[in-house]
């Protein structure tokens, strides 16, 4: 399995992508960030950090830089993409995914562990992981409140769009949101850090099922 992560000035979990693709296997390309083309790929990996430093707002103008043209069209041809967190506020603000991420509740940084509920597993990023199973991983943003109005968050619920449910809310996000993806199921937008939780000494394992269960979709 190829795999591409997008380098953006500040980004700073793009290696801990790369390690994680590594791990299983998928051969990942680190891809800058004023290139125009992607590489043949099977995945687009949009990374955590804090792109062009969160100017403006927390990924807008990172969904403006020149490669991003090419990944909506791969993304919309059906490329596989996972954004996580500062990919996911990419993803938004791209207008591959709906909603925004606002700043916390609290308005402070937030840097922890949290527990997550698995509540769609029938995607091609969670069939690793088990309905209703409770999963740990870390957390690291200040924008990480997931917000949308009340007619597009009943949307997402009804088509089972929401696959990541905090339990106890850090942040504010509506509903609990964690992550969501697009109608296809092939778009994952995420807070959560699943590539920071691969190893047993390093977070646990939690986040390692979801890089095996693109993997085994894909291959």
């Amino acid at each position: 399995m190829k795999s591409c992560v997008i380098v953006f000035p500040a980004s700073n979990c793009d290696r801990d992508a790369a390690v994680a693709l590594e791990a299983i296997g998928a051969s990942p390309s680190m891809v800058w960030h004023g290139d125009t083309d992607l590489p043949s790929t099977d995945l687009i990996v949009l990374p955590g950090g804090f792109s062009y430093g969160d100017y403006l707002r927390a990924g807008a103008m990172a969904a403006r830089a020149p490669i991003m043209r090419d990944v909506l069209k791969r993304a919309r041809s059906g490329t596989p993409v996972l954004g996580i967190c500062n990919g996911f506020q990419i993803l938004t603000e791209a207008g591959l995914l709906p909603g925004a991420l606002m700043r916390n509740d609290g308005l402070k940084f937030i840097c922890k562990s949290v527990t997550l509920e698995v509540t769609n597993s029938a995607t091609l990023f969670t069939r690793n992981y088990e309905e209703g199973q409770t999963i740990r991983l870390p957390v690291a943003h200040h924008d990480g409140n997931y917000y949308a109005d009340e007619h597009t968050l009943d949307f997402l619920e009804g088509e089972g769009r929401v696959v990541f449910r905090y339990v106890r809310n850090p942040n504010g996000s509506a509903r609990d949101i964690a992550g969501i993806v697009n109608k296809t199921g092939k778009i994952l937008g995420m807070m959560p850090h699943p590539e920071r939780s691969i190893d047993p000494v390093l977070n646990g394992l939690d986040g390692k099922a979801l890089f095996q269960s693109i993997l085994e979709t894909l291959i």
